[in-house]
């Protein structure tokens, strides 16, 4: 996998319990030697964002600083990672790559989920956090729409790839293991496909 790499996986709402990807992944990336962390924020089933937030900025504070860094953050976790990106001023909590995976449009809402909405679409700031960041969707997620991604990904000038028939990309979704997901994290020019 080349050198080291610390990454890290922030999880949405509810968690991200197997068979969800994040559980696989972090299992994957383990055993192939990298250091990978996987912090359960604070009351998953009914997040707020500054807690979240807290939680986020401690966890890239004691960060190793001396190998690649990743986040690879899921639908609420993705969102937590925008609204992080528009407040971030320390340069030393900067990543290298950061993979958005089905953050949720602009029209969702959840009752449970406090504070995320609007998500902040600051591309300069997605710039100060972390030196690549890349969007992936479904083409069918009920939480966001392609035309929404579209959007999003071009506020943010980012890339974004949309995988048919993906859904939400989680464990409902059938993405438990997605080969594609650890191939992103050994290559940051792996397209994001399907796992079927």
């Amino acid at each position: 996998m080349g050198r080291m790499s610390y990454v890290l996986l922030l999880h949405g709402n509810t968690g991200a319990a197997p068979p969800h990807w994040q559980s696989w992944l972090a299992h994957e990336l383990a055993e192939t030697g990298c250091d990978v962390d996987v912090p359960q924020l604070s009351e998953p089933d009914h997040p707020r964002l500054d807690t979240w937030l807290a939680e986020l900025r401690h966890q890239l504070e004691v960060a190793p600083t001396d190998q690649e860094r990743i986040v690879l953050a899921h639908s609420c976790g993705a969102t937590l990672w925008l609204h992080h990106a528009a407040r971030l001023a320390d340069a030393s909590l900067r990543f290298d790559r950061v993979l958005l995976v089905s953050p949720p449009g602009p029209r969702w809402q959840h009752p449970d989920v406090h504070g995320f909405t609007p998500t902040p679409l600051d591309a300069a700031g997605v710039r100060r956090a972390a030196g690549w960041t890349q969007l992936v969707v479904g083409d069918d997620d009920s939480a966001c729409s392609v035309e929404e991604a579209v959007d999003m990904a071009a506020a943010l000038k980012v890339d974004l790839d949309v995988i048919p028939r993906g859904a939400h990309l989680d464990g409902d979704a059938g993405y438990g293991p997605w080969p594609a997901v650890r191939d992103w994290v050994a290559d940051r020019h792996a397209r994001m496909i399907t796992n079927q």
